[in-house]
């Protein structure tokens, strides 16, 4: 079973649960929607669509259609300067393994990490670096391998390149898998950690602006007492 499957099973569990809602919450999303979608990848996964026959072109129901629809439905809930920078973020993401490629030949067996798991933290890392929201990355996580296929399909359709492509298939939908979880992930551990940094902080200067202000309060009560003792003073005399 690929590991993108069973990465998705156990997130599946994990949402049904309840052990999630927060973060799916931050996403724009709703606990049934995310479990439709993720199913619908699981059973997709296993039907590739054709889409030409020289070169042999596919596209993975699951590791592409699915993950598409499912970040135009993310999207939906996003502003425009949010939809923007997704789009770009998901380009670069895409196109920094595209550019890896062509500066290092990674043959099977003599990698130290297999591109199924390499490319993925690549893509998730940029998109939760770059990307301002867990929407974005996650967005950005997913899609960004499905960049790379598009690239990989214009080369040998347009390009001349001799091969053939499985978009979103193959060892593609661990990678997508991977990548999406991964950004969504560091997004979420790393800015739960500033967000609770922030409200701590926060927490700090208000206590100090409430000790400033009622000290402030205190030498003006004390002033003012000064004061009229004084003007009694001046009374008696």
């Amino acid at each position: 079973m690929p590991i993108g499957v069973i990465l998705l099973v156990a997130l599946e569990l994990i949402i049904y649960f309840g052990f999630a809602e927060q973060m799916i919450k931050r996403m724009g999303l709703n606990k049934t929607a995310l479990l439709i979608f993720f199913a619908l990848m699981i059973l997709g996964s296993y039907i590739d669509i054709p889409i030409s026959s020289n070169p042999l072109i596919t596209i993975n129901l699951g590791g592409a259609i699915i993950p598409i629809a499912l970040a135009f439905y993310i999207l939906s809930k996003a502003d425009r300067k949010e939809v923007f920078r997704t789009v770009i973020v998901t380009i670069l993401a895409g196109g920094a393994i595209f550019a890896l490629t062509q500066f290092y030949q990674f043959e099977e067996g003599h990698t130290l990490i297999d591109t199924n798991y390499l490319f993925p933290i690549i893509s998730g890392v940029i998109a939760y670096l770059i990307g301002r929201s867990r929407k974005e990355a996650f967005v950005a996580g997913t899609l960004g391998f499905l960049i790379y296929d598009l690239i990989h399909v214009i080369r040998i359709t347009l390009g001349g390149v001799p091969g053939e492509a499985d978009i979103g298939g193959a060892g593609a939908f661990d990678s997508i898998v991977i990548g999406g979880l991964l950004a969504v992930l560091l997004s979420e551990l790393v800015g739960e950690s500033r967000e609770r940094l922030f409200r701590d902080d926060k927490d700090v200067r208000q206590k100090v602006e409430g000790a400033k202000l009622a000290n402030s309060m205190e030498v003006g009560e004390l002033g003012y007492e000064n004061k009229a003792e004084d003007k009694d003073g001046e009374d008696d005399e």
